[in-house]
């Protein structure tokens, strides 16, 4: 079977030509830049202190190094990208000093603030990184990795959070991105599909780590935000309806990929991604 992923489906919503260069030519369209540095680092980081938090004690949780871990995993990663992609991926010095002091910034807020978007009590750890490998049809199979899924045994629901990295956190616009938040309602279905839940005993959410905050702002500021999407039933019908048109469009029936004349832009008319290819 063919293995398709959220990355890859939005992808294609966003451009079905860049997803042609990735998935049908072979050349790849992104090299890596600070940003998915920083952002694979930080929920390597907050993931790791959750498994102790959760199944261990929250003292012990505490006593981690966290900004050691931090520097550590961003500096694991430069070296990953470096090897992979060579002069390609251009990070400096500077970059990763000033990321690194982001960083901290927000471990120091998310440790004074852990409960609230983390409670201990009647929860229970399901899983970091938990994998999805859903089949669908035309062969294909989803997969896909929860960052985080916690249970509350007094109620008996499943929460599935994502932790995404932005420089200063989701304005309306990105909140109404589709594009953006179909990816947890994707989660939740397949999810509820593969464990044998009731869809809605799950709930969905993105904890958003902002890197910075306005400046000249009288009212306290939070680098951390919670954002809940639209998950009901007819939010998770429209994006099913638009990945069942990605799998007809790319995907023969034996789960071949289709090389057709992917447009660029044809279907959304502005693309930052492949303007200047």
């Amino acid at each position: 079977m063919s293995r398709i992923s959220y990355s890859q489906f939005s992808k294609w919503d966003k451009c079905p030509y860049t997803w042609k260069l990735d998935y049908v030519d072979k050349v790849s369209t992104f090299k890596g830049n600070i940003y998915t540095l920083f952002g694979s680092a930080i929920h390597e980081t907050i993931q790791a202190y959750l498994v102790a938090y959760y199944n261990k004690t929250i003292k012990y949780a505490d006593s981690l190094p966290l900004h050691d871990i931090l520097q550590y995993r961003m500096e694991e990663n430069y070296k990953k990208s470096k090897e992979q992609h060579g002069d390609d991926f251009d990070v400096s010095l500077d970059d990763m000093k000033e990321f690194f002091q982001d960083g901290i910034n927000i471990i120091d807020e998310f440790l004074k603030r852990k409960s609230s978007y983390f409670p201990k009590k009647s929860t229970e750890l399901v899983g970091i990184e938990l994998d999805l490998n859903q089949n669908l049809d035309n062969k294909l199979t989803f997969i896909g990795y929860m960052d985080v899924v916690i249970h509350n045994k007094k109620t008996g629901r499943i929460k599935i959070i994502d932790i995404k990295t932005a420089t200063m956190g989701w304005n309306k616009y990105m909140k109404a991105d589709k594009n953006k938040t179909n990816q947890l309602l994707l989660y939740k279905k397949f999810f509820a599909d593969q464990a044998d839940i009731p869809i809605d005993k799950i709930d969905v959410e993105y904890l958003i780590l902002k890197r910075r905050l306005y400046e000249n702002i009288v009212y306290p500021q939070k680098r951390i935000q919670v954002f809940t999407p639209a998950s009901g039933k007819p939010s998770i019908n429209k994006v099913m309806t638009r990945l069942d048109e990605f799998m007809s469009e790319c995907y023969d029936e034996d789960g071949n990929i289709i090389d057709n004349d992917y447009q660029k832009c044809e279907k959304h008319k502005k693309c930052r991604l492949c303007k200047d290819l």
